[in-house]
């Protein structure tokens, strides 16, 4: 049923109109996935958690395919979370699986190629409890979309969020800390793994302006064309951890993702604001202004549960140019038919065209 699911929305994809080419990217709105990499928590590990806290359960429960098979179908913004592990085996034994056998049932398999003893960013969603990944590796990851880029030259560029996850838990070891070392090291993973011919830079985006704010607000944004066969990646942190990003970084010079910095700052250019309800008017205003938004359809299945698309249709209204959704397709862990696609059938589109 999954593979028919994918075969009709790749057949949909491709039988869309092509996209007007004299525009920006700033002028194209695309749909993509939540914590992208996610496979669904195991059942007697979530069975565990409903026990404990219903409502935190009822959050995590989705999943996603492979990162390749959500590019084939047509989503254009992915989101990936990376926890620092320098020397590697840091995150190999997770709570999770301990849970599990207490509970009388044996884990599906997990990381049977040791793959988590590398040295190098990890990727999975909570270290402890949500740690099923299609990639747990970083660099693994980077090196699969380079693989589909290239194979895929004329693609729409693919917009990638990084989360640098290091909260502590009330369960299990913390994270290891994202210093200004260990931040440094998602862009040595990006240079290293995709190539920087591969990424759209603050510094193309800045030119010759001051600032990378001043050149989206006069400039603007690459065009399109110019823009095909490429990543623009977005570090979705704030305050200390993204300042730490910033240090000796004026107007992101040298770094290879954006950030959500605040409006003002030399380094505003892209924004993630995931409330489109709350954050209507101010989402429209920026967008209006020259800054490319993020936010979501939807969170912690709670639209997807109760059939509601008023986050969608107002995130779609605002003008936000990346809408992100657990739900591009339907859920088939709970009974829901939610699922966030534009009206014609595609996951790209220019607004009132």
């Amino acid at each position: 049923m999954a593979r028919l699911i994918y075969f009709m929305l790749f057949v949909s994809l491709t039988s869309c109109q092509l996209l007007p080419q004299d525009v920006r990217m700033n002028q194209v709105q695309v749909i993509g996935s939540h914590n992208s990499y996610k496979i669904a928590i195991d059942p007697a590990l979530l069975a565990y958690i409903y026990e404990k806290d219903p409502r935190s359960a009822d959050s995590l429960e989705y999943s996603h395919p492979s990162l390749l098979k959500q590019l084939d179908i047509g989503l254009r913004n992915l989101e990936i979370d990376v926890l620092y592990d320098p020397q590697g085996g840091y995150y190999t034994s997770p709570l999770g699986l301990d849970i599990v056998r207490k509970q009388g049932a044996e884990p599906q398999p997990f990381d049977e190629e040791g793959k988590l003893k590398q040295p190098g960013l990890k990727v999975f969603h909570v270290p402890e409890i949500d740690f099923r990944s299609h990639n747990l590796l970083f660099s693994e990851t980077l090196a699969q979309l380079k693989q589909w880029s290239d194979a895929h030259a004329d693609h729409l560029p693919i917009i990638i969020l990084v989360n640098a996850k290091d909260s502590k838990y009330d369960f299990g070891r913390a994270p290891l800390p994202f210093t200004k070392e260990a931040l440094g090291s998602i862009d040595h993973e990006i240079r290293t793994y995709l190539g920087e011919d591969k990424v759209i830079e603050p510094d193309d985006v800045r030119g010759k302006y001051d600032s990378l704010e001043q050149a989206v607000l006069s400039k603007g944004w690459p065009a399109l064309e110019s823009s095909r066969g490429k990543f623009l990646f977005v570090l979705d942190e704030k305050g200390e951890k993204r300042d730490r990003y910033l240090d000796g970084h004026t107007s992101l010079q040298g770094r290879m993702m954006f950030t959500n910095s605040p409006e003002g700052t030399p380094e505003s250019a892209f924004r993630v604001i995931n409330n489109p309800v709350n954050d209507f008017d101010e989402i429209q205003r920026l967008v209006k202004a020259g800054y490319m938004i993020r936010t979501r359809a939807d969170a912690n299945t709670v639209e997807a549960r109760a059939n509601d698309y008023q986050r969608f249709e107002k995130a779609v209204e605002s003008g936000a140019q990346v809408i992100s959704t657990d739900f591009y397709i339907p859920s088939q862990l709970f009974d829901s038919n939610f699922r966030v696609i534009f009206k014609d059938g595609s996951y790209e589109q220019v607004p009132n065209e």
